[in-house]
Formats: C-alpha cells, structure tokens, sequence
C-alpha cells in the first residue's frame, strides 16, 4: 500500500500558529506511510489540494474568524467543489485571549471542510473540535498539536487501506 501525503498549512503573524503547524507535521511524520508537507497558506495554490490525502488548515483569530489569508484559499477551493470529497480535514487556531474566539475559528474552517465532503478527525479527549491555544502554544499544547498530525495521519491510510477514495 502507498503512503499518504498530508497537507500541514496555516497562516501567522507572531509566530504562536506556525509553531504549532511545525507540531502538527511533526506528528504526522510520527506515521509510518505518512508525509507531511509544510506550507503557508500564501504558498498553497488552491489547485494542489487534489495532491493531498488530508489537509489540516492552521489559523489565528481574527474576531472570531479566520484570517482573511486563510479564508482567502477557502473561498478558492470553490474551484475543487465535489474533488475534496472523502479527503480527512483537521484545523487548529491561536488567539489572544481565554474566550478569544479559537473555537469559532476551527469550526469555520471546519464547516468549510464539512462543504467540501470531507472526513473531519476530532477527539473525544481534548481539544474535541481541533486544538487551540491562547496566546504561545505551551507544551501540553504542542503534545496535543502533535496528537493532531497523528490522528489525521493514521485515519489516512486506515480509508486508503480500505479503498476509499481520497
């Protein structure tokens, strides 16, 4: 069976956001048969969301919402409509504030995703909608980052073993 490739992007300004995109890939390369590919949304063109097996989407919080780079790629995707399906979706956010707005932010991306027919991972431990932290991303946010990477990996290849088109 073939590996899967992972598509780790984000959008940030003070550098919370990237670092917990760098924990994300870190747990998807964790999975063997897993590639992760590190990118900032500025430098994904929209049509190469086919190459991937699983996007996980990474943004600050902007009043609740994703960032407009972000949203920007979204509103892009409207090209791929139908050609995401079955792919698996995760997202993450930063904010600056305990009630900042990070949950929102996820479930954006994530309804946005929900669109598209993919399969989105949560977890039922922690950090149920995607993981999210306020202000610089401590160490048991980080562990949980790279807890993401690792789930979207291995819910990956479980659908590409079992012939699901991705």
């Amino acid at each position: 069976m073939e590996g899967v490739r992972i598509l780790v992007t984000y959008y940030s300004r003070t550098g919370s956001t990237e670092e917990m995109a760098r924990a994300v890939a870190e747990g998807v390369r964790e999975v063997k048969g897993a590639e992760a590919v590190l990118k900032r949304v500025e430098d994904v063109r929209v049509e190469e969301l086919r190459e991937y097996d699983g996007i996980i989407i990474g943004s600050l919080t902007y009043y609740g919402q994703m960032a407009s780079e972000v949203k920007r790629l979204i509103d892009e995707s409207v090209k791929l409509h139908g050609e995401l399906e079955g792919k698996v979706g995760a997202a993450f956010s930063s904010c600056g504030a305990r009630g900042g707005g990070c949950e929102t932010t996820v479930l954006s991306i994530i309804k946005a995703m929900l669109i598209h027919g993919m399969i989105v991972q949560g977890d039922p431990e922690e950090h149920h909608y995607g993981v999210v932290s306020v202000g610089k991303p401590d160490d048991a946010v980080l562990r949980a980052c790279g807890r993401l990477g690792r789930r979207v990996a291995e819910l990956a290849l479980r659908l590409k073993k079992g012939g699901r088109r991705l």
